[in-house]
C-alpha cells in the first residue's frame, strides 16, 4: 500500500503559493529542506513532476 502524503494540499505551501514573502510561506519553504514527508512527497512523484516542482520553488536536486 502506497504512503498517502498531504503536501499537495498543505496549508502552509498553499501561503507560500499565495505570498512567498509572508511569514508562514517563508516557514514553509524553509521547513521543506529537513521535512521527511516533504523529502518522501517528492519521492512518490514521477521525475517530471519533480522536476517542475524543484524549479516552482527553487530547490537543489
Amino acid at each position: 500500500m502506497a504512503k498517502e502524503y498531504k503536501c499537495a494540499d498543505c496549508k502552509l505551501r498553499a501561503k507560500y503559493d499565495n505570498d512567498p514573502k509572508s511569514l508562514l510561506g517563508r516557514f514553509w519553504h524553509w521547513h521543506i529542506g529537513f521535512c521527511p514527508g516533504w523529502k518522501g512527497y517528492m519521492g512518490s512523484l514521477p521525475e517530471e513532476e519533480r522536476e517542475a516542482l524543484r524549479q516552482k520553488y527553487s530547490l537543489k536536486k
